[in-house]
């Protein structure tokens, strides 16, 4: 990882296997993670709460350039220059590492309404999308 990269972490459409993996293009695979929170259904697409007490959502951490990381806003609805979207936020958080090492990583985290009835039971939105 260069010193112009940053990590992210993802859980939903942009993981291997995910419809939008092709969008990380260009990204530098670090590990595969968990972070707390709790996941919902909003459409074809997961939203993200995180929530130190919620499940333990699955994901994958990349680092990526300033150039992606930028697209990846624009993808996610949040501006260049933003960290804040219409509908998610990108804010740091602490991932859990399969070695059991933690690092700080950007997640694109849900700000819309939620429906308790929609929560994917696990964390792992690859084994609910299937």
């Amino acid at each position: 990882m260069d010193t112009s990269s940053q990590r992210v972490f993802v859980y939903g459409t942009l993981r291997r296997g995910g419809s939008n993996h092709f969008r990380m293009a260009g990204a530098e695979f670090i590990s595969c993670g968990t972070i707390s929170g709790r996941m919902y259904r909003i459409d074809w697409y997961p939203g993200l709460v995180l929530d130190p007490a919620g499940d333990e959502i699955h994901g994958e951490v990349y680092a990526v350039g300033p150039e992606l990381l930028s697209v990846l806003d624009i993808f996610e609805g949040v501006s260049a220059g933003e960290v804040e979207g219409s509908e998610y936020r990108r804010v740091e958080t602490t991932v859990m590492k399969q070695d059991s090492q933690t690092l700080s990583a950007w997640v694109w985290e849900w700000r819309g309404p939620v429906d308790e009835s929609q929560r994917v039971s696990g964390g792992n939105w690859l084994k609910e999308e299937l």
